[in-house]
């Protein structure tokens, strides 16, 4: 009983309640047709599994599958979409990266701004199956040598594999909105041993110049769209 009484009406946490309250109006305000477009896909879906079972006399077993469907489907979307409005909330945003980088699920460890420059470009990296990934935000033409002095840095306390991407909408970089699409498919290298070994290692490394108090934000994340239940 007491469960239920810290729950809503229908026994679902208020503060799961309140999450989906608030990615919902970060959605929304991102994009106003959102919403609509998943409620309208559920019911299609569902209605389509109604109308189905009534002619086909199969109700009792299509209409079930049609609602699990149509739910499905909806927060597969709204997770999506809660995905571009978070993308959008930091895009060309200083530290932009870096908040994308500490959202990534996988057991990743992100050091933000371990280089940067008077000039505002600055390189993040993280630790993970893959190995080491760099990522520069700022000039295309000022990325290249900050890029290269981190690597050798890393070289010289462990040798592993290193990847590097530059995000931006310059000629040759990455837009922010694929940079998680694109560390995510890197090859998993490593085991959890040798990356507790390799994350150990760079903890020897020495403060590089660290990045020009500025507007950098705390973080770009948006609360994670809430996961369908499985019952």
């Amino acid at each position: 009983m007491a469960n239920k009484a810290a729950g809503g009406a229908d026994g679902v946490p208020k503060g799961r309640i309140k999450q989906i309250r608030l990615v919902a109006g970060v959605v929304r305000e991102h994009n106003p047709r959102a919403l609509p477009l998943i409620a309208m896909t559920a019911v299609v879906i569902i209605g389509v599994a109604v109308l189905v079972g009534l002619l086909t006399g199969l109700a009792g077993l299509l209409i079930p599958l049609g609602v699990f469907a149509g739910l499905a489907a909806a927060m597969i979307m709204f997770g999506r979409f809660a995905q571009s409005a978070q993308y959008a909330a930091v895009e060309g945003q200083p530290g932009a990266a870096a908040a994308i980088l500490q959202s990534m699920r996988g057991g990743w460890t992100v050091s933000p701004a371990v280089a940067a420059n008077r000039n505002m470009d600055v390189v993040h990296r993280a630790v993970g199956k893959p190995g080491v990934v760099l990522v520069g935000e700022g000039s295309p033409n000022r990325l290249p040598g900050l890029l290269a002095a981190e690597k050798k840095r890393i070289s010289r306390v462990a040798d592993t594999y290193i990847y590097d991407f530059q995000v931006g909408n310059e000629e040759g970089q990455l837009p922010i909105s694929k940079l998680q699409r694109k560390i995510m498919r890197l090859p998993g290298n490593l085991n959890k041993t040798e990356i507790a070994e390799l994350n150990y290692r760079l903890k020897a490394l020495p403060q590089s110049l660290q990045m020009p108090k500025g507007p950098m934000p705390k973080s770009g994340r948006m609360p994670k769209p809430p996961r369908p239940r499985m019952r």
